[in-house]
């Protein structure tokens, strides 16, 4: 979030947009009408665009002004949600202005106080990172828990850890600066300028060749923008992705029953490969079967994983015991070096390991995995609106597929 953006400017911001009118936004809000159009003056002076059309009938948003509404109407509905959740009360989204956010809750330096605490659970941290004292930091934290009604922390022997509550307006606090985060990219772009920051949760089947390529050749279109990518289990960067903390998902897609409030776009398929190095005595063997690899020396993946799921199910669909690895990694830097180094095989898309077989130093053993398919694409959180930067790169890693990877 842009740290000119003012969330009181912004209340008064959405109240003038929708009632068209600062002298009936003041009212609305029993805020003096200088007070109201101050806010104004002051956010369109912050952002450098006009976010009104001044007419003698009221003020009408322009292109920038829609665009910053859009924006924080979503921020404060999540505002809300978490006030009414932190309380225990029912979830309802109402048309119309909003009011019922607590005025203490909006106060960004506020929140970005009690979202490290929530994430470190270390007081003196958080005031070192702010470069405040840790009593400002406790301070907030108090201010925060007396306008919400509720505790939000408990001390224990591991730090300052979020009650349920607080682990709820988290949650919803992450969700809000999200959105207001997208705010300068979102005007920039309708001045023609594609710029930002997106943060990509990257699994291991698209990371390789795919997402590297798309997006250097977004940067090379739009250097303004800025990626940042996050690693680990589909599970976590779910977790991440619901929080607003990351942008998209790129990988193996999961069910369409695995989540409601996650979409997956598919993009293509990759069947799985047994993988051994170039000097490997079976490498170049034609028309190997499973059972020939029964008694290999393997290195797979952990128990649990997809991957490990499907080779299981490869070996019992032809009545075979399922390997037993003498190493399980999901490194897949130690995977390529016990490959390259010993005479181990590994059950693995040929994709993540493309450069090297590309260059003869590992090789794909010729023998079938029946059903081990898996499906690559894109991962939102349903009814999420991206950045431009996240719009641009989702396209690009699109015509990435098409051009190499089908």
């Amino acid at each position: 979030m842009s740290p000119l953006i003012s969330l009181r400017h912004l209340r008064a911001f959405i109240a003038v947009a929708e009632l068209g009118s600062a002298t009936r936004a003041a009212e609305h809000l029993y805020r003096a009408q200088s007070a109201v159009t101050r806010s104004i003056h002051e956010l369109e002076t912050g952002l450098n665009v006009e976010l009104f059309e001044r007419r003698a009938t009221g003020m009408l948003c322009t292109a920038f002004g829609n665009a910053l509404l859009y924006r924080a109407r979503r921020a404060m509905q999540e505002f809300e949600l978490g006030a009414q959740e932190v309380n225990g009360k029912s979830v309802e989204t109402q048309g119309g202005v909003k009011t019922r956010v607590p005025s203490g809750l909006l106060n960004e330096r506020r929140l970005v106080a009690f979202i490290k605490l929530a994430e470190s659970g270390h007081m003196p941290t958080v005031a070192k990172a702010l470069g405040v004292s840790q009593p400002a930091v406790s301070s907030a934290i108090n201010d925060l828990e007396e306008s919400v009604g509720v505790a939000l922390f408990k001390r224990t022997s591991k730090g300052m850890l979020p009650t349920d509550a607080g682990e709820q307006l988290t949650f919803r606090v992450k969700r809000a600066l999200t959105e207001l985060r997208h705010v300068d990219a979102d005007l920039a772009n309708l001045k023609g300028t594609v710029e930002g920051k997106v943060v990509i949760g990257a699994l291991p089947l698209g990371r390789t060749f795919i997402l590297p390529k798309a997006i250097s050749n977004v940067l090379a279109r739009h250097p303004r923008l800025r990626f940042s990518t996050i690693e680990g289990p589909f599970d976590t960067l779910a977790a991440s992705l619901r929080a607003g903390d990351i942008d998209f998902i790129f990988g193996a897609l999961r069910p369409a029953d695995y989540a409601r409030d996650l979409v997956g776009t598919p993009l293509l398929d990759e069947s799985m490969a047994v993988i051994v190095r170039g000097g490997h005595p079976l490498a170049g063997k034609p028309g190997l079967t499973l059972a020939e690899l029964a008694n290999a020396q393997w290195v797979l993946s952990s128990i649990g994983t997809p991957a490990r799921g499907l080779l299981n199910q490869a070996f019992a669909s032809q009545e075979l015991k399922p390997p037993s690895p003498a190493v399980e990694t999901s490194d897949l830097a130690l995977l390529r070096g016990l490959l390259l180094h010993s005479d181990m095989v590994t059950a693995i898309s040929a994709r993540q390991l493309e450069y090297e077989i590309g260059a003869g130093v590992l090789k794909a053993l010729d023998v079938v995995l029946p059903n081990t398919s898996r499906v690559i694409g894109i991962t939102q959180r349903a009814e999420s609106h991206p950045s431009p930067g996240a719009v641009a790169l989702m396209e690009e890693i699109r015509q990435v597929v098409l051009q190499y990877g089908a």
